[in-house]
């Protein structure tokens, strides 16, 4: 196994502009990060925004890693460099042997070309997934009927649903370079965090929604079920994701192990809806069972609302369909059962990160301002 120059650990961060990537940055430029100090290099498919912490960053790389050659070409030089490679980039596609086929191919191309490189430093890669790895399929329109998830809360030791998953994949991939390197997984459940650029980004997306209600005198109505309104969920700041990837890295006992990542609370939608009438200034509405509310059927005519809010306040050029994900959102919330993860097995292990979800919230809206993504 190659054995990294511990004193200059050099993270590879794919997928540096989503929440966890932004978080990810900032976590390993502090001081006090384990293992540093931190040389980091971020890839994203775009050019960076404005927005980002870009001096942040020892190097920036444009590369679409679905593409092999040009993966190839950027990242062979680097090959004596890296030494730890945080996984976050996704791709999301409308049946999931399209998400399994895409997204092993990013993950192998990259992994194939830092540890194919003649002295290759590569020692360490950090795999992030999430909860669906206990759902099942749940976007897969042919398959989502079908999935009867595990009972919650979820822990790491159930075994897989006998249903397609890229996230099995995507395990069984870091898993097969046994003499190449270590990894560990971090399971994270709807990550809360500041980007414009995550493809699953709950909190733009109930933030979208709160202004355009606001805006046009609309009740701010829950589009989720009853039993969803009731019953427990949890959630991971995307602060305590970047904690936990780093302590598995520069933790041997954490190494070839997954882990659920949350921030070991619990809420109701009850009671995150209510904190987010308080954040955005608008009347909580009592959860009424009369009809099925398609929140993406109500949003589907808002883009020009958001067009007007990015123009009249001098934000980010961003489009309502990029930053939001109502169908997910309609789909993920008349579930009827809960989504809570066992955090007992990262206890375990050593890591005690955590937060305290209903107060995340306004900090993270206030950051999204900041950064100029919401007015």
């Amino acid at each position: 196994m190659a054995q990294a120059n511990h004193n200059s650990p050099v993270a590879l961060i794919v997928g540096v502009t989503g929440m966890a990537g932004v978080a990810l940055t900032e976590a390993l430029k502090k001081p006090t990060a384990l293992g540093g100090p931190w040389k980091v290099y971020g890839v994203s498919r775009r050019l960076l925004p404005t927005w980002f912490p870009s001096s942040l960053l020892d190097k920036h790389i444009t590369l679409d890693t679905l593409n092999m050659e040009n993966t190839c070409k950027l990242l062979t030089p680097l090959a004596t460099h890296i030494t730890h490679v945080f996984w976050l980039a996704i791709t999301v596609n409308e049946s999931e042997e399209l998400n399994i086929s895409c997204n092993s191919k990013m993950l192998s191309n990259v992994l194939n070309t830092l540890t194919s490189a003649p002295n290759s430093t590569l020692c360490h890669v950090s795999l992030q997934t999430g909860t669906k790895h206990y759902m099942g399929p749940i976007y897969d329109s042919t398959l989502a009927s079908q999935v009867i998830p595990h009972e919650a809360p979820f822990r790491e030791d159930y075994p897989r649903l006998p249903f397609p998953n890229f996230y099995y994949d995507l395990e069984d991939i870091v898993a097969s370079y046994p003499k190449s390197f270590t990894y560990s997984i971090h399971r994270s459940s709807i990550i809360i965090g500041a980007s414009s650029r995550s493809i699953f980004n709950g909190l733009l997306t109930l933030s979208v929604y709160a202004l355009v209600c606001k805006h046009g005198n609309y009740p701010f109505r829950f589009y989720g079920n009853k039993y969803t309104w009731e019953h427990f969920w949890d959630a991971t700041d995307a602060t305590v994701l970047a904690e936990q990837h780093i302590w598995a890295s520069a933790t041997e006992k954490a190494k070839n192990q997954a882990f659920n990542c949350t921030n070991g609370d619990v809420f109701t939608w009850k009671m995150l809806w209510r904190v987010l009438c308080d954040v955005f200034d608008v009347e909580f509405v009592p959860f009424e069972d009369k009809e099925i509310f398609n929140v993406a059927e109500f949003m589907k005519d808002k883009g020009q609302v958001w067009d007007r809010f990015v123009e009249e306040n001098g934000l980010y050029k961003t489009k309502m369909e990029e930053i939001t994900t109502f169908g997910a959102a309609n789909a993920t919330l008349k579930v009827d059962f809960q989504h809570v993860c066992s955090m007992n097995k990262s206890r375990e292990f050593g890591f005690h990160g955590y937060a305290d979800t209903l107060k995340s919230i306004a900090p993270w809206v206030e950051r999204l301002r900041q950064m100029k993504i919401l007015p």
